[in-house]
């Protein structure tokens, strides 16, 4: 077997499609097709089980997932870490992080490095929180920011703690609890809500908090950017949750603390074994994070 047909198979493996994987690999999918059934007969398995509507791992190809990511990955730094090695911080570094994230600022962050490693070609994608964890610890992403919630524990990665926050509740200016300094998750039980959709983490702990409570809350829009949130409430269809700081200046609403306020946690994490890109990035998130 050669190092680009593992590539091929994980590219199969990654889009769910032949059609997808050689697009991706920009070759002809008859290349890619015969380079991977090559590999299966030289692996002696079938790594995929194919459909006219869906290709799938088989419990061959799900073994064969886990030793060729790294494999191929290890192939891809050698070039790096050489560099790397003669002072020359190059390749390319993956960033993602929440929608919501208040604890530092990530753009004028990566203007930094690049300015200080021009040489690497960094990507940047905002997702949920349990996705980028997935993809540090599948190494399709180099560096995540998350939001966890008090009591999660961070698993499989390298983490670093960055803010501990309350949630507060974001009202239409003229609603009837606008003008009170402080409310409880009960006083926001009966109104009309915006979230995160059903599942994710950031709408399972606030789903959490309120049934903690003994309560039935109702939401009835539910969102994919906490930027939603803030149009919902200003045009006066709902009430939401939002980080204390990613409340700051928002115009054409009132804020108002929780006695009983849900808290998350701000990690950045990072796989056991960061590239030379990786790595200058968290030094240079280590020096912005340090006081004074």
């Amino acid at each position: 077997m050669n190092l680009k047909q593992l590539e091929y198979a994980l590219a199969v493996a990654d889009t769910g499609s032949f059609t997808r994987a050689a697009e991706r690999c920009h070759v002809v999918q008859s290349a890619l097709s015969h380079q991977v059934a090559r590999l299966e007969a030289q692996l002696g398995v079938s790594l995929f089980e194919r459909s006219s509507r869906r290709v799938r791992l088989t419990p061959a190809g799900e073994a064969f997932v886990l030793s060729a990511r790294p494999a191929v990955e290890a192939a891809g730094r050698i070039a790096d870490d050489v560099a790397a090695a003669c002072g020359q911080v190059r390749g390319r570094l993956s960033i993602g992080e929440i929608s919501s994230l208040t604890a530092l600022d990530l753009v004028e962050l990566l203007a930094q490095f690049h300015g200080r490693y021009p040489d690497v070609d960094v990507r940047w994608l905002t997702a949920k929180s349990e996705w980028l964890i997935a993809d540090v610890c599948e190494r399709r992403l180099d560096v995540g920011f998350i939001g966890l919630w008090q009591g999660e524990v961070v698993q499989g990665v390298q983490h670093r703690l960055l803010a501990r926050e309350e949630l507060v509740a974001l009202l239409p200016p003229g609603h009837r609890l606008a003008g009170r300094p402080q409310l409880t998750l009960a006083d926001l039980a009966g109104e009309v809500l915006v979230d995160f959709p059903e599942g994710t983490g950031a709408r399972r702990q606030t789903d959490e908090a309120f049934q903690a409570a003994g309560l039935v809350r109702r939401v009835q829009f539910e969102i994919g950017h906490i930027r939603l949130v803030e149009k919902f409430v200003q045009r006066g269809m709902a009430v939401g949750l939002v980080p204390e700081r990613s409340a700051q200046g928002i115009p054409g609403v009132a804020v108002a603390r929780l006695a009983d306020a849900p808290v998350r946690h701000l990690y950045a994490v990072w796989s056991n074994s960061p590239t030379p890109a990786a790595r200058a990035f968290l030094g240079l998130l280590e020096q912005h994070l340090m006081p004074g």
